[in-house]
Parts: C-alpha cells; sequence; structure tokens
C-alpha cells in the first residue's frame, strides 16, 4: 500500500513538473502578449522586426495638414505605444498629414505569422486605392514597408478613421535607441507636453 502511494505521489509531482513546463512555456508567450498588449499592442502583432526609422518620404499624393494641433517642428508626448519603448517618449513632428488611417490584419508575404489589428497604414499606402476612403471589412493590397513581409501582403481592414498623422523622430525609453521619421503616430496618440 504504501508503494502504490508512493508511485501515485510520484506520478503527481511528474504531471505537475511537466505541467509546470508547459504553463511556463505558455506563459512566457501569454506574458511577451500581455506586456506587448500594455505597450499598446494588438494581438498577433511582434513588432521586433518593424522598420521604425523612414527615409522620410511619403506617398504621393499625400497632403500635408493645414492647421495640425502639432505643427512641424513641435514636440509632444506618445501616449500610446505601438513597440516597447515608445509610450510616454518625447516626440518631435516631422511631418503631419490629413488622411485615412486604418488597422489592418495580414499575413505577411515571407511566411511569417499573421499579423492581427496592425496600427497604422494610411489610404495612399495602398495600391492601386480608390479615391474614397475604405470600409471596415475590404481587402486592400499593401505597399507600405513598415515590417518585414507587409509590402505586398493582402489585407482585410480592421477599422478607418480620418485623422491627422505625424512623421515623427524620438528616443525610444528602453533601450536609447533613436528613432527618426517613424511613421505613424495619430493625433489622438499625441498630448501636449505639460
Amino acid at each position: 500500500m504504501k508503494w502504490k502511494k508512493l508511485i501515485m505521489f510520484g506520478a503527481l509531482a511528474a504531471l505537475l513538473v511537466l505541467a509546470a513546463c508547459s504553463n511556463n512555456g505558455n506563459n512566457t508567450a501569454s506574458n511577451k502578449n500581455d506586456e506587448n498588449n500594455t505597450e499598446g499592442e494588438h494581438s498577433g502583432m511582434d513588432h521586433s522586426e518593424m522598420d521604425m526609422s523612414g527615409s522620410g518620404e511619403v506617398p504621393e499624393g499625400l497632403e500635408e495638414a493645414e492647421n495640425p494641433a502639432f505643427p512641424v517642428g513641435s514636440t509632444a508626448i506618445i501616449t500610446e505605444a505601438h513597440m516597447p519603448g515608445m509610450e510616454g517618449a518625447e516626440a518631435t513632428i516631422v511631418g503631419a498629414y490629413d488622411t485615412t488611417v486604418y488597422t489592418i490584419s495580414y499575413d505577411p508575404t515571407d511566411g511569417g505569422e499573421r499579423v492581427e489589428d496592425h496600427k497604422w497604414i494610411i489610404h495612399e499606402e495602398i495600391a492601386d486605392r480608390q479615391e474614397e476612403p475604405y470600409e471596415a471589412g475590404a481587402e486592400v493590397k499593401v505597399e507600405a514597408e513598415h515590417m518585414e513581409g507587409m509590402e505586398g501582403a493582402t489585407a482585410v481592414i480592421d477599422s478607418a478613421e480620418q485623422t491627422t498623422v505625424y512623421m515623427v523622430d524620438f528616443t525610444l525609453k528602453d533601450s536609447g535607441k533613436e528613432v527618426t521619421n517613424h511613421k505613424w503616430v495619430t493625433e489622438s496618440e499625441l498630448s501636449s507636453e505639460e
């Protein structure tokens, strides 16, 4: 009887260890997602390969905002992060443009995992775009190169919003890395410095 209890206890202990290891792996992914979500990321998004700095070139047809809340040359605080280290950073406004911004979901052309609710691409970064803004559910081909495998991907529009978007320079708060000509931050993701 004693041996049976000992064997059952050993088996139970082994199961707990296996479950803990299994959960630990899941928790790592879960914690990564939780961390990403607190940084303003969305499920399925891994911005580790995002090209945060840009050339400063803007898509053809993109119009400068006439009276942006944050004029070119001014500074603002980034209030929502697309990547770790972005939230709370001081941004210098490099460009301000009036357009429609979209969150999109797509399968990367390089075979990577599906990206859900990516923020942001703009109307002018859609191939063979129609003149009118797209609505949620529309399928489009992406011309933007914000992340590996994005350019040329077929995406579904998750949301659309007419607003002012900004190209910004800032320093990541977690690494101190300088980011220049970052595309895009919306007006609602910036606040005046106090």
